[in-house]
């Protein structure tokens, strides 16, 4: 197997100039870089990150805690956040807090424990700051503390829906929130409704009716169901936006069990763009969270220097699909 010796010797540099670059050090000129690299490359020298961790107090690693894996959006976001990584040589350890503070500070301590390059977090609802660590940590989506947050601008977000389904006549609209204990269901929540109140006029009125639920498909078909069922035609919403694609989903299959056409007789929009709703028929309108944007910034906010690091909003997009339409 060979070893830095072996790499400093093909490449005509010292053994120092071939560890800087595998530190990614910026003292060492690019001209210099790539040609030790293209000796690791012939030699197929792989570095020992344990020694290297021992050296440098940290390993080409990134610690990526989300809440759930199973949800569709935090797959996504996992799966960027290590490309985004790999494009920096770098690998992701991914852990799953399963929405329990108690479970996330022990992750937490672990990835640390293991002098991770950094830490993205996307924190539980009961996220509690942590005294400051040796290593850059992110608030990704959710914020952690008083971290750096990366997230989408959900108030506008959630805006660019209500302007959608009122520019397309909607005067009858439910929202469906999230557990409002999240600052993400609560910014949502809020730039829906406020959007709503704006564009009612005593001549040209909305009605809006609000509910809360989990970020999921049961609570999206339960609260479907609630305001569907028991409402006469001229009585019921003409649209439903909600505040995430798996409850829009739900309120799909909902208004499918009552024999309800949509977009013909309900109107139902989403928010996230999670892969499934361009698979469900009909095909989901939902507000396109920019995850690839997301796990960028994120990724590159560890590289900076912690003074650097600072809140990012970033705009997403109104996806147009099937499942709205006039009234």
């Amino acid at each position: 197997m060979p070893t830095i010796k072996d790499v400093a010797r093909k490449a005509g540099v010292s053994v120092g100039t071939v560890s800087r670059v595998l530190a990614n050090n910026e003292t060492v000129k690019h001209p210099l870089k790539l040609k030790v690299q293209a000796a690791m490359k012939e030699l197929d020298y792989k570095p020992n990150l344990a020694a290297r961790a021992l050296r440098t107090n940290s390993i080409d690693v990134i610690g990526l805690i989300v809440p759930d894996l199973t949800n569709p959006f935090f797959a996504q976001l996992a799966q960027n956040v290590e490309m985004e990584a790999a494009k920096r040589s770098h690998s992701v350890m991914v852990a799953n807090s399963h929405d329990d503070a108690e479970t996330e500070g022990t992750q937490i301590s672990a990835l640390l424990d293991r002098a991770v390059r950094g830490i993205i977090i996307v924190a539980t609802a009961a996220g509690k700051n942590l005294k400051r660590a040796d290593v850059p940590i992110i608030s990704l989506d959710r914020r952690f503390g008083n971290y750096p947050l990366i997230a989408t601008d959900h108030y506008d977000g959630s805006q660019k829906i209500a302007d959608h389904l009122h520019a397309l006549g909607h005067r009858r609209i439910a929202y469906i929130a999230g557990p409002l204990s999240m600052d993400v269901a609560q910014s949502r929540r809020e730039g829906f409704v406020k959007r709503i109140e704006a564009l009612s006029t005593p001549d040209d009125p909305i009605e809006l009716t609000v509910h809360e639920g989990q970020f999921d498909y049961d609570a999206g078909e339960e609260l479907g169901r609630t305001i569907l069922a028991n409402a006469s035609a001229n009585a019921r919403p003409t649209a439903i936006a909600a505040a995430s694609d798996q409850q829009a989903i739900g309120v799909l299959r909902c208004a499918r069990d009552l024999k309800l056409d949509v977009p013909k007789d309900l109107s139902v929009a989403g928010f996230d763009d999670i892969t499934l709703a361009s698979l469900v028929v009909p095909r989901l309108t939902t507000l396109r969270q920019p995850i690839e944007a997301l796990a960028l910034a994120a990724v590159e906010q560890i590289f900076e220097t912690m003074s650097a690091s600072n809140d990012k909003a970033i705009a997403g997009e109104v996806v147009l699909r099937e499942s709205t339409a006039s009234p």
